[in-house]
């Protein structure tokens, strides 16, 4: 049986296999959110960049220096992208 997570999550189940599967609070309620909303489509590819992959390190530092994400100077490539896609 699944918790009320409060008015703020409109999908509990959704929210908790997101929980389950690793996926932050934040991330796991805008997905079970966005699911709940007919007018929105999150299984849908999202925007128009490239994945994080194609992206310089550089790029990805200066995205990561936007975001505040901590550790960031002392982060390899693929350190950036975990961290920008758990954000």
């Amino acid at each position: 049986m699944t918790k009320d997570h409060g008015p703020s999550v409109k999908d509990d189940e959704t929210y908790e296999a997101l929980r389950e599967d690793g996926a932050s609070k934040q991330k796991a309620a805008r997905i079970a959110n966005a699911q709940a909303n007919s007018d929105q489509h999150p299984s849908e590819k999202g925007g128009k960049q490239p994945p994080y992959e194609d992206w310089t390190k550089e790029d990805l530092y200066a995205r990561a220096q936007e975001l505040d994400i901590d550790g960031r100077s002392d982060m390899t490539k693929d350190d950036l992208i975990k961290a920008l896609r758990n954000r």
